[in-house]
């Protein structure tokens, strides 16, 4: 049985552990780049999978994520994954495509997903604001491209999210659920890079504990630089072996 008020919990408790506030938009990746111990990797995984969550002996963690999704189920499921690394007992969490679906820890990941991106009080707060000021009784289309851009969340995912409260009727939301938004946002002025995928020469990459425990083998002298070479092209990162940069440094 799913626990919504646990749930939510849950998310608040983390987002404070991390060092955010209550109510404001994460950027979930910088957040898990800071993260002790986790190595996260962007790989194309297929067409089934969204990500998976390995847990190692002490702070060696690997979250890894489907890098052909959108931008906005990327970081969806990034979100989706923290519930399998702090509250999961599994060690091992290999996650599907279809959001809400599955066993029920892929269900209660997918709901603390959408509670620490975008918080209960928040959320219905900017719902009512957009209301009242557009005088209608339902959200519109273009309500939903902008509250989905100020969370950073995929369409879907806010669409589900709201079709649970007074704001986006049943009807309305299955009408919305599979409307590709992309050109709308752009015609709204917003960046479409939220229902993008990452470009291809990013789609394979590597961040966070992994980088660092080479670099500091290599600093202590316990590997020689071709070992250390190695270890970072293993991890897709021939940009650090190899120096490539699409444009030079800027200090501004």
């Amino acid at each position: 049985m799913i626990d919504y008020a646990g749930l939510m919990t849950k998310a608040a408790m983390l987002r404070k552990k991390l060092g955010e506030d209550s109510d404001s938009p994460i950027d979930v990746f910088a957040l898990a780049q800071r993260i002790e111990g986790l190595s996260l990797v962007y790989y194309p995984l297929g067409e089934n999978l969204s990500g998976m969550c390995i847990k190692g002996q002490g702070e060696n963690n690997v979250v890894a994520i489907n890098s052909t999704m959108t931008q906005g189920r990327q970081r969806f499921t990034l979100a989706h994954e923290f519930y399998h690394l702090y509250f999961d007992e599994n060690m091992v969490a290999v996650c599907e495509k279809n959001l809400y679906s599955g066993k029920d820890v892929e269900k209660s990941a997918d709901l603390f997903a959408s509670y620490f991106l975008m918080p209960e009080a928040a959320l219905l707060i900017m719902a009512k604001t957009l209301i009242k000021n557009s005088q209608k009784q339902q959200l519109t289309l273009e309500d939903l491209i902008h509250i989905e851009q100020y969370f950073g969340v995929s369409h879907q995912a806010i669409v589900y999210r709201l079709r649970f409260t007074p704001y986006l009727e049943q009807s309305k939301a299955d009408l919305f659920f599979n409307v590709f938004v992309r050109s709308r946002a752009e015609f709204l002025g917003y960046s479409s890079d939220l229902y993008k995928a990452l470009p291809i020469e990013k789609q394979y990459m590597t961040y966070g504990h992994y980088i660092k425990q080479a670099e500091q083998l290599f600093s202590k002298g316990l590997i020689s630089t071709g070992k250390y070479e190695q270890l970072l092209l293993d991890a897709f990162r021939t940009d650090l072996v190899y120096g490539e940069e699409e444009d030079g440094d800027v200090i501004d």
